[in-house]
């Protein structure tokens, strides 16, 4: 385990190092914030103990730095001037945690304990997370890579996304990845399904109620928007919803608070919203359909997820792809396509997308033989019988 002291006293800072390295640590120090930031930056430290009061750049502004940077190791913050203000503003800032001086060496051993052993839980989390929502984009295609290119540069901000595209094109995929990649990736990920959930339930579905506001509403129900606090929800074919729920998530976009069906108390939410349709929603204000002030809150940025009739030079890797991915899941040996397999799925129109490419490698690999061949193809995809 490697750990970091950044104290512009050395005598502070070789102490603390000898003692650390009798306990079998890998430590390095650096004698200010500049040098501190420059070292993080290159190398991957278990723990990071920083001084408060150091001169040009002091504890709390490397602190900043290291935040912002997307740098990930714990920060212990260390002070001659212990005091609970100091304290709190320090963890408010995403310190791990303060020590005050004269530092006592058990707290010290207990502190980094505790620091990896959550480094560890966060880095674990992630894993798990990325198995449930954080799958790949595969393919190569130009616009394939202007897509991953535009998640990249969307993913770490802190702006409301608009998906676009049509059915089984993968925009819930793109949104996972937005999730994966931003500064909210710790946060919970909502996912509502609008087209999904009646008109008349949709108020309940994303907001809550409280008991006795309607018929049926036996007890308080807790929304999509309130359990997202602090992550992401991703409206799903936000097409679909109602003029009255429109107005509702305005609200909420706007001044961060909503307000359950039948309460009358204000809830203060922070959320990222994405949200995503296969309607042209231009098209659907013009209609009458659509909020034009809900478009533009929700189209800060607007990412085109192409078809798969756009990009068929990545069907060869979706195919491998997804005959990994289905052979994983029912625990076979991967089946192989032929050249001449490759070449008809990419002669085929692709009104499904990506969706319908799945089920068809899923249906040939049941189906058909191994390698699955042009004659499994003719014989078992509609579109060539």
């Amino acid at each position: 385990m490697k750990i970091l002291i950044v104290d512009d006293e050395r005598a502070i800072r070789n102490s603390l190092k000898e003692i650390l390295e009798m306990e079998d640590y890998v430590v390095d120090t650096a004698e200010n914030g500049e040098e501190a930031v420059e070292k993080a930056s290159k190398e991957k430290f278990d723990a990071i103990f920083c001084d408060i009061k150091m001169p040009k750049m002091d504890g709390t502004q490397v602190l900043e730095t290291l935040v912002a940077d997307g740098i990930e190791s714990p920060v212990i913050m260390i002070s001659g001037n212990a005091d609970v203000d100091t304290a709190v503003t320090c963890i408010k800032k995403g310190a791990f945690d303060f020590i005050g001086k004269p530092l006592d060496i058990n707290r010290i051993l207990i502190t980094i304990k505790n620091a990896t052993d959550k480094a560890n839980l966060v880095t674990q989390t992630r894993i798990l997370k990325k198995k449930v929502y954080g799958q790949d984009i595969v393919g190569d295609a130009d616009a394939v890579k202007h897509l991953k290119e535009m998640i990249e540069k969307v993913a770490p901000t802190s702006a409301s996304v608009l998906i676009t595209g049509p059915n089984g094109s993968g925009k819930e995929l793109v949104a996972q990845n937005l999730y994966q990649m931003s500064k909210r990736s710790m946060g919970p990920y909502v996912e509502v399904n609008c087209a999904a959930i009646p008109p008349e339930l949709i108020d309940s579905e994303l907001f809550g109620h409280k008991k006795g506001s309607f018929t049926s509403a036996i007890r308080d129900h807790q929304g999509k928007f309130e359990p997202a606090d602090g992550g992401t929800i991703f409206l799903d074919e936000i097409g679909d919803m109602s003029l009255a729920a429109q107005a509702k998530v305005l609200r909420v976009l706007q001044e961060k608070k909503l307000t359950p069906v039948g309460g009358d108390k204000e809830i203060s939410v922070d959320v990222r919203v994405i949200a995503a349709t296969n309607k042209n929603l231009h098209e659907e204000i013009a209609n009458g359909n659509f909020r034009e002030d809900l478009y533009h809150r929700l189209s800060v940025i607007v990412i085109k997820v192409p078809s798969l009739d756009e990009r068929k030079e990545d069907i060869p890797e979706l195919v491998q792809h997804f005959a990994e991915r289905i052979a994983a899941d029912s625990g076979e040996p991967v089946k192989s396509f032929s050249k001449e397999a490759i070449e008809l799925l990419k002669k085929k129109e692709w009104p499904g997308n990506i969706r319908e490419l799945r089920n068809v490698v899923h249906r040939l690999i049941i189906l058909g033989g191994d390698p699955v061949s042009e004659k499994d193809i003719i014989e078992n995809v509609e579109s060539f019988q």
